[in-house]
């Protein structure tokens, strides 16, 4: 049901990479890993040869997000690039990306979408007493957490959750659910 137009992967990330590994782990094949900003994920890129690109993105408050797209673009479509892949990368991009991987860049997310969409789901999902949440992969789009739905699965919220734990037990649930959704959609 879910194709892509080959096997040409990108990883964008932002972080402790452990999703970028959980990736690899998985052996789907990465063409290259682009990060924005100095992370663990680099390290995680060079062990497992996979070459990586850094697209600084400096200061939120000065970033023209249309023209940080725009680099982010030119820098998957350097290694030809058909997928990309959202690994924890922490800034928002804009319309550029989806027009030119219309229908291919893929997302996690903490939560069971619709319900608590953005940055804070987590803490959303407590917040509100929720006795689940759990792990959404799904198409980015340009509005945030938007997209259709190519997987979830449910993560039971525990009376004593911290959200740290919480995140923690729908993080090892997002490292083994994206990979296999992955593989499904660029036909692996």
């Amino acid at each position: 049901m879910w194709k892509s137009c080959g096997v040409g992967i990108g990883v964008l990330a932002s972080g402790s990479g452990t999703v970028l590994h959980a990736i690899l782990e998985a052996g789907i094949p990465v063409r290259v890993v682009v990060v924005d900003r100095t992370c663990a994920a680099l390290d995680i890129a060079a062990a497992a040869g996979v070459r990586a690109r850094t697209v600084h993105r400096g200061p939120l408050k000065d970033l023209d997000r249309v023209e940080f797209t725009h680099r982010i673009v030119d820098a998957l479509q350097h290694d030809d690039v058909d997928t990309v892949v959202m690994a924890g990368f922490m800034t928002v991009l804009e319309k550029p990306v989806f027009d030119a991987f219309p229908g291919r860049v893929l997302n996690t997310h903490p939560a069971l979408l619709p319900a608590f969409r953005g940055a804070h789901a987590v803490e959303e999902a407590l917040a509100m007493g929720v006795k689940v949440t759990g792990c959404t992969v799904h198409i980015a789009t340009p509005e945030v957490d938007a997209g259709p739905i190519l997987a979830q699965e449910p993560v039971a919220v525990r009376p004593d959750d911290t959200v740290e734990s919480l995140h923690e037990r729908i993080k090892a649930v997002e490292r083994r659910l994206y990979p296999q959704t992955i593989k499904e959609f660029v036909g692996l």
